[in-house]
């Protein structure tokens, strides 16, 4: 190997030629949720992972090892995933340590509320037949030796706490005989000593973060360090010497774009003032809506409004409330006149085509983009329910459509409903080389995070073989569908501003360098032959999963036991230092009964379904069709059990708020057993013929032309540029 080469080229040789093991333990697998789906450069990441701790001969100890992943490409899934093998390998103890406390709260959420949309890991975790749980300490001598515990911190508490002591804080004793797995995320933030110039004396060095992690990590030879991160400087020497063989994994954003899995970002400049840019957004992201649930695709559309300043954001703020709240036609006939030749050309075609007047949009959106769907977010504007609300943007019962802020969003915001920034002033900060290069200044490179944050792919599915994360129009830019793949920029007419953002994007990878369209076309003399003519292709053929007499969960395999660990915040009082022992100087043993759901009653099961959308009659339907009420669905689940577990003394009669807890942790279990078991298509073993001619057809493409997309798309050795292809005699 090359002296310089970094390691993840290494593997990228190795898993060209094979020798990787891509069959991923089915541990990992089957204790994830089941909704999140590995995906192959996942999969890839954690074969190497697997491989360097397992078969590397030149693995280092400690072991530090970093994945350089794309924003919106799942890092918190694989963490999830390397926390589960190393669980199997012996460790049981996790510091999980971030920048931003935003951040850490939505992974405690990700990693510890099984009712979380986002929650990672299986409703029950399981290693054989063993049962283990994820449990939050804060010091290790809280750890329990059969689970898995996390220490959550920031990086500034981590380095506090273990500098200056505190009660019942982590300590340096924590790590001292002990194998500790340290996860940083956003990791590009704890190289501060390695950005210094050394021109600080070496114990000031020793203060800083990047010191202290080291000396956690340092303390045990079977210590591990995995960082995740989407940004990492490998331009600067230092770091890219520290990280050339530590750095297993990289998946560039430019590579997360060419396969499908993001938005594309589109640039729209316009000559008009602060509201009537505002205005156009709110226009585009209502049509972005309607196009959505016309294709029966749930979508709550978000705009974001970015100011310069706090008193520029409450400004635009103020002005679009009053402007929203006295919305008039003439002020859409302003947008309307300057729709030419742009989206919103097609955006007010389509309102004249379906019938909606002036009136009926101007009614909607009064409605839509009322003050309580509109958040004004910034150091000042910050409270618990505005976090809670700005993390659960995809809920349904979130009705948020707009957010003005100014900088809080540009990392660590984890949206896919995005999809309309609009940019409220005019500066530019940037500066090019005279060799031609561009260099970004800080506002258009928090900018271009900001969108790649946005560019994060909505999921949604038109046909049963359809990847949700995936782009599926790439080949159809004409396809009103293509809108809800798209996140729009809404800039002031700036070209010099454009052409500044658009370089740096590129160079981002969210942007392709170059797109063209191309045709394909079947050759004239392969449609003469015989072979286009008679020819046949054999599909298997797939038919509907018959669920027409699934009625209850009495008609599907499930469990019908669950677990579940009721918190009682119990206390004990207790006198020390007496002389005789007894049994009353102790906690009870935890103790368990068993209930069944009829015995928490109708109405805590009601209430609990209500809390949890995939219980709503329509929704049960789909799963089960012959259902014909609310509850008769009820009834079938009043001979499932729980195994309530509690410290209590004795566990006989639980309160009404005891009851609500333990339905709905069981239902959010139930739920994935429905989840596991539907099936919606299956094969069978009929092979239909279909004509060659009715499967290959001319069409139409739009392709990435650039380093990579050449790869990807096969532009022709003959003719690399060459809009008019034709489709050769593969078929012979």
């Amino acid at each position: 190997m090359l002296e310089n080469q970094r390691l993840s080229q290494e593997y990228d040789v190795l898993s060209k030629m094979g020798y990787l093991k891509k069959d991923i333990p089915k541990y990992i697998g089957n204790n994830l949720n089941p909704r999140f789906k590995l995906r192959s450069y996942q999969i890839e990441a954690i074969a190497r992972f697997i491989h360097y701790l397992e078969e590397n001969p030149n693995r280092k100890k400690p072991t530090q090892l970093l994945f350089n992943m794309a924003t919106g490409s799942g890092k918190t899934l694989l963490m999830a995933a390397n926390i589960l093998y190393l669980y199997n390998k012996g460790y049981r103890n996790f510091l999980f340590f971030v920048n931003s406390t935003n951040i850490i709260e939505k992974t405690r959420a990700n990693f510890l509320n099984p009712v979380s949309p986002k929650y990672l890991f299986n409703q029950r975790i399981k290693f054989e037949d063993k049962e283990v749980t994820i449990r939050e300490v804060s010091n290790f001598d809280e750890a329990n030796g059969e689970d898995i515990n996390i220490i959550f911190t920031t990086i500034q508490g981590l380095h506090s706490q273990l500098n200056l002591f505190r009660e019942n804080s982590i300590t340096f004793e924590d790590f001292k005989d002990r194998k500790i797995v340290l996860i940083s995320d956003e990791a590009h933030h704890i190289n501060a000593w390695t950005r210094n110039k050394l021109n600080k004396t070496e114990e000031e060095m020793k203060r800083t973060w990047e010191y202290t992690i080291m000396q956690i990590l340092n303390s045990n030879p079977e210590n591990i360090m995995l960082e995740y991160t989407a940004t990492i400087d490998l331009e600067n020497p230092a770091i890219y010497e520290k990280y050339k063989n530590k750095l297993i994994f990289e998946y560039e954003l430019k590579q997360f774009r060419i396969d499908g899995y993001s938005k594309e970002v589109k640039v729209l400049q316009a000559d008009l003032e602060n509201w009537e840019r505002m205005l156009q957004a709110v226009i585009l992201s209502q049509y972005r809506r309607k196009i959505a649930e016309r294709n029966g695709i749930r979508l709550k559309p978000v705009v974001l409004f970015k100011s310069r300043s706090i008193k520029e954001s409450k400004e635009n703020y103020e002005l679009f409330r009053e402007r929203i709240d006295n919305l008039s036609e003439s002020d859409i006939e302003t947008i309307s006149s300057t729709a030419n030749g742009t989206i919103l050309e097609r955006v007010f075609n389509y309102f004249e085509n379906e019938g909606i007047t002036l009136e009926n949009l101007i009614t909607e959106l009064k409605e839509d983009f009322s003050e309580e769907k509109c958040i004004l977010l910034d150091s000042e504007n910050i409270d618990k329910d505005k976090q809670i609300r700005l993390n659960t943007l995809e809920d349904e019962n979130n009705e948020i459509r707009t957010i003005f802020a100014v900088k809080m969003l540009d990392e660590g915001w984890d949206v896919l409903n995005l999809f309309d920034i609009v940019r409220l002033y005019d500066t530019r900060d940037g500066r090019w080389t005279r060799d031609g290069r561009y260099i970004p200044g800080n506002t258009t490179i928090a900018e271009r995070q900001l969108i790649g944050r946005g560019a994060r792919y909505y999921p949604f599915k038109i046909n049963e073989d359809d990847d949700p994360f995936k782009r599926k129009f790439d080949n159809q830019p004409k396809h009103e569908l293509k809108i809800i793949e798209e996140l729009y920029y809404h800039s002031k007419h700036n070209p010099r501003y454009i052409q500044e953002l658009t370089t740096a994007l590129k160079e981002y990878g969210i942007m392709p360098y170059e797109e063209k369209e191309i045709r394909l076309r079947v050759k004239p003399n392969i449609k003469n032959t015989d072979f286009w003519k008679k020819g046949f292709l054999f599909v298997n053929k797939k038919v509907e999963a018959n669920r027409k007499g699934i009625k209850t969960i009495d008609d599907i395999e499930i469990e019908r036991t669950y677990k579940y660990k009721l918190p009682t915040g119990f206390l004990k009082e207790d006198v020390v230092l007496k002389e005789e022992t007894s049994e009353s100087n102790s906690f009870f043993e935890p103790t368990s009964n068993t209930f069944r759901l009829s015995d928490l009653g109708n109405m805590i099961i009601r209430k609990a379904m209500a809390k949890l959308d995939f219980y709503k009659f329509n929704n049960l339907k789909k799963y089960f069709p012959s259902l014909t009420s609310s509850d008769e669905f009820i009834n079938s689940l009043k001979n499932i059990s729980v195994d309530v577990i509690s410290s209590r003394e004795k566990l006989y009669n639980l309160t009404p708020e005891d009851k609500l807890k333990v339905c709905l942790n069981v239902l959010t279990q139930l739920e994935n057993e429905i989840l596991n078991e539907y099936v919606e298509f299956k094969g069978t073993e009929i092979f239909i013929p279909v004509e060659i001619k009715q499967v290959v057809r001319d069409k139409q493409l739009k392709i990435s032309v650039d380093d990579y997309a050449d790869q990807e798309y096969g532009v022709p050795m003959s003719n690399a540029r060459h809009t008019d292809l034709r489709l050769t005699s593969i078929l012979h």
